[in-house]
C-alpha cells in the first residue's frame, strides 16, 4: 500500500540507499542469469541421462523452487512469485 507523502533524510543515508539500491538491482540480475544457466545445464543433463528421480527429489525437497521437465527442457520455478527461468 502506497501512502503519499514526503520523507527527509540527511544526504549520505540517500547515497547509501541509491547504493544498495543499485547492488540489489545487480544481484537480482546476476541471480536470474544464474539461474537461466542452471536451467540450461539441466536440459542438457535431460538429454544425456535419466534424472527424473533426481528432479523429483529436489522438488520433494525444496522449499523455494521445482524444476519442470517438458519435452526434454528444463525450467527452474520459483515458488513464491511463480518466476518461471528456462533456456530459452
Amino acid at each position: 500500500m502506497k501512502v503519499p507523502g514526503t520523507v527527509t533524510i540527511n544526504l549520505d543515508d540517500y547515497l547509501e540507499l541509491v547504493e544498495h539500491t543499485h547492488k540489489t538491482q545487480e544481484l537480482r540480475e546476476s541471480t536470474a542469469r544464474a539461474a537461466k544457466e542452471m536451467s540450461v545445464f539441466l536440459s542438457f543433463l535431460c538429454t544425456r541421462n535419466d534424472v527424473a528421480t533426481y528432479i523429483d527429489e529436489f522438488n520433494r525437497q525444496s522449499k523455494t523452487a521445482q524444476i519442470v521437465v517438458e519435452d526434454g527442457r528444463a525450467t527452474i520455478e520459483f515458488k513464491n512469485d511463480k518466476d518461471k527461468i528456462s533456456d530459452e
